[in-house]
């Protein structure tokens, strides 16, 4: 499947470090390269081969621009938008689509995506489309449907508009607004939170780095724990995947070689017990969320993509 030679498609990441914190990216890049006239990717200096793991997807579709993370970015994680941004910038597609480094989506939404730039691409109004979410936890057969998870967010935007990508790099803004996007039938799925436990725990305390200052890192990461494997917790309060991965994943999915420790009880937000009431309600009754935060304006919903 190739983009359509009239409306020219980019897609844009930024990634650092990817080998030491175990990020799918190569799966990620090569999961929207078919529909893509070009991919850009803003690669972090990094302490491990990540510039050679982006190289050696061998497509003449990438490009790849060298950036050093400037630390006094780090606070609030403004240094992913920045990051984002450079990559952003640099794209020369009509429409440009954004995956983070840990997002995959599956080839069956493929045709959706290319379908729906077709479709709105003379509708000037339409600025961006929006995806649901499937966020893993834990292994490749549990997913996350608690409140306290967003569901959607916009990943495909019409370029050499002035959209920007915004604060942490999680949405984006046009002029200082939100966009105005189309819920389209299409689903990213988020791997963020399925890693060998120990990879888990450096890519928490490198997160948490980026988000605050060092006092708070220190407290909440004490030196006797930074060696410990992440607890995932109890899985039985979070929803069972019975469908199919993208098959780009298929590889790491095989070489997965740690389970999750159940009996150890965790702390983690999804698995109180109000939030888990909260979570039932909303998925089970009314089928939304309560005072949902979204980074964007819907000004569609097209199922017939």
């Amino acid at each position: 499947m190739e983009a359509q030679s009239n409306i020219l498609v980019s897609g844009f990441t930024y990634v650092m470090n990817a080998e030491l914190l175990d990020f799918p990216v190569v799966e990620s890049i090569l999961s929207v390269l078919p529909i893509c006239d070009e991919f850009v990717v803003a690669c972090g200096r990094s302490q491990d081969n990540t510039r050679s793991l982006i190289e050696s997807i061998n497509s003449p579709k990438i490009r790849i621009i060298d950036t050093v993370w400037e630390p006094e970015k780090f606070k609030g994680g403004l240094v992913h938008s920045v990051q984002a941004n450079i990559a952003l910038h640099s794209c020369s597609g009509d429409w440009a689509i954004y995956l983070q480094a840990d997002e995959v989506i599956h080839e069956r939404y493929l045709p959706v995506i290319k379908r729906a730039i077709e479709k709105y691409h003379n509708d000037e109004h339409v600025e961006g489309f929006l995806f649901s979410y499937k966020h893993f936890w834990g292994d490749y057969e549990h997913y996350q449907t608690a409140h306290n998870w967003y569901r959607r967010e916009v990943r495909v935007v019409r370029n050499k508009i002035g959209v920007e990508v915004y604060g942490d790099g999680q949405g984006f803004r046009l002029k200082g607004r939100k966009l105005n996007v189309i819920l389209i039938p299409a689903e990213i799925y988020h791997y963020g939170w399925v890693r060998d436990p120990r990879k888990m725990r450096q890519k928490i305390i490198v997160q948490d780095t980026i988000h605050h200052n060092a006092d708070w890192v220190d407290k909440r990461h004490p030196s006797e724990t930074r060696e410990l494997p992440f607890q995932y917790g109890t899985l039985k309060h979070l929803a069972r995947f019975t469908g199919t991965h993208p098959k780009v994943m298929e590889e790491r999915i095989k070489s997965k070689n740690w389970t999750v420790d159940e009996s150890v009880r965790s702390s983690h937000k999804h698995n109180r017990l109000l939030i888990r009431i909260l979570s039932f309600i909303e998925n089970r009754i009314l089928h939304t969320r309560i005072g949902e935060y979204r980074d964007y304006k819907i000004i569609g919903v097209d199922r017939e993509l």
